[in-house]
């Protein structure tokens, strides 16, 4: 009798498919986060697996802070014409306008906490009950506690001490009127496991995660890219780096590294060698030990 074996590549997609398909079923307004970062571009092509030939039967949601990588949103608007998908922006600035958040003053300033009222606001305009992300378990500690189905009560509040099981894959969903759900269908996955899988699906991915060169500059060690975002302290000189990026966020927070990796092969045999975690190039998680787990608890991705 012949014998069927799945790759340990496969057998993640079979599981993100599978959570997704979930998803559709228990739900009543699924969404899909997007970022334009490489986690929430796979995402989105396993949606489109998961119902092919149909189209995807839910939107894109996009937080957009106003400080954005052109190359990001240039990515995003080319990617939802390409699925035929419908795509709702809450922008940031509009909040700050309403005065519902206060724009951060100084070097260190960020709008990255001011998204989540944001993103809370645009779940609940739309009436969205399940909002799937690109989260991954060992980006960073607070994220490796997250189960695939994460329950957010009224006010979008997450608790990491009262979460649900999971056994056999069996997944709970039931929820009071005002909650809501966020899912991670690739929170199996490593960053290993995303880049061999962008490479074996062909996945088109923004410029920024190749090799290519950047006026930077380099604070706290971290490498930022020099934009209209970022105020420059007077000790600090603005050179053209040889960079890549291995996260994808906003311009004043999202560090680079020093990379020749301009290939997909290059890139793996790079994150296989290296010892420092993808978020750790993240000026937004330096602010604190807890800073993730602190704006999760407060309704953040």
């Amino acid at each position: 009798m012949t014998q069927y074996y799945l790759s340990h590549l496969e057998e993640l997609e079979a599981e993100a498919i599978f959570v997704i398909r979930e998803v559709v079923s228990q739900f009543e307004k699924p969404a899909l986060l997007f970022s334009g970062g490489k986690d929430s571009i796979v995402l989105a092509h396993l949606s489109k697996k998961a119902f092919y030939p149909s189209r995807i039967p839910f939107p894109l949601i996009h937080i957009d802070t106003g400080h954005n990588f052109p190359e990001t949103i240039a990515f995003r608007d080319a990617l939802v014409e390409k699925l035929g998908v419908q795509l709702f922006v809450g922008s940031v600035q509009k909040s700050i306008d309403e005065g519902k958040v206060r724009e951060e003053t100084g070097v260190n300033a960020s709008r990255n906490a001011l998204q989540t009222v944001t993103l809370l606001d645009t779940l609940e305009e739309l009436k969205i009950d399940a909002a799937m992300g690109g989260a991954r378990r060992d980006e960073e500690k607070a994220r490796a506690k997250e189960r695939f189905f994460s329950h957010r009560d009224e006010f979008g509040q997450w608790d990491p001490k009262n979460q649900r099981p999971e056994l056999w894959n069996l997944f709970n969903g039931k929820k009071h009127i005002g909650e809501h759900f966020r899912v991670f269908p690739i929170s199996n996955w490593t960053e290993m496991d995303v880049w061999q899988y962008i490479q074996d699906q062909n996945i088109e991915l923004p410029s920024l995660y190749f090799s290519h060169q950047r006026e930077c500059v380099v604070r706290d060690g971290v490498i930022l890219a020099k934009s209209d975002f970022i105020q420059l302290k007077p000790d600090e000189e603005v050179k053209t780096m040889t960079v890549r990026y291995r996260t994808c966020g906003d311009m004043p927070i999202t560090g680079a590294v020093e990379s020749d990796a301009d290939s997909l092969d290059k890139i793996i045999a790079e994150v296989a060698t290296t010892r420092t975690t993808e978020r750790g190039t993240r000026a937004d998680d330096k602010r604190g030990e807890t800073a993730m787990e602190d704006r999760k608890k407060s309704g953040y991705f």
